[in-house]
């Protein structure tokens, strides 16, 4: 009897429903980040055509095989073996999101989870005074919507300066330096989306 955590690269088995299940995720990952599957298999050190054979059910693989393959696609392994659809990855508590402080009086938080697929959002909440840092900063280039959802904030994008509140919106591209600080008494909070994701 075979287990369902222990996989095995073998070809032509009779995959239990766990194990052709790791095969339609990993095709469903690997298409969310744009990946070819010659592209995942060199990032991953397995062969095309190894990597060919899962994905479609014909073999399946050893946990070692899983960790390369889930650690190229930027997710775990156990997403990889996980019971959820990949159309949907559940809620993202607010307490739970990864944040990343600024030590400039703003906290950055991840609200689309990795691996990244068409957009990248976070969520920015600035203290009175906080800021993304006292330089203007630039990434990639792609299209950004900064939206702001509560207080006033002034935005520099290149040699503007623009001050901006609750529920105002600017688009613009992600090379364009840009900056963002509090100027308003209370806590503001914001948001850009981004796409496609430039981390």
């Amino acid at each position: 009897m075979r287990s369902n955590t222990a996989f095995e690269e073998d070809e032509g088995v009779t995959l239990s429903d766990d194990e052709a299940r790791v095969g339609r995720r990993i095709a469903e990952y690997r298409e969310l980040r744009g990946l070819t599957l010659r592209g995942l298999a060199s990032s991953a050190g397995v062969s095309p055509s190894f990597l060919s054979q899962l994905e479609n059910n014909r073999a399946s693989a050893s946990i070692a095989s899983l960790r390369k393959i889930a650690e190229a696609l930027g997710v775990s392994v156990a997403d990889l073996l996980g019971t959820q659809s990949g159309h949907a990855r559940g809620v993202v508590r607010a307490a739970d999101r990864p944040a990343y402080p600024s030590g400039s009086g703003s906290t950055k938080y991840v609200i689309a989870q990795p691996p990244m697929r068409n957009l990248e959002i976070y969520n920015g909440i600035f203290e009175p005074g906080g800021s993304t840092g006292d330089d203007l900063y630039a990434h990639g280039k792609s299209q950004e919507i900064f939206i702001v959802i509560q207080g006033s904030v002034e935005l520099s994008l290149g040699e503007d300066v623009l001050l901006m509140h609750k529920d105002d919106s600017i688009e613009y591209l992600s090379s364009v330096p840009h900056r963002v600080v509090n100027v308003g008494d209370g806590v503001a909070e914001v948001m850009w989306v981004t796409s496609p994701p430039t981390v």
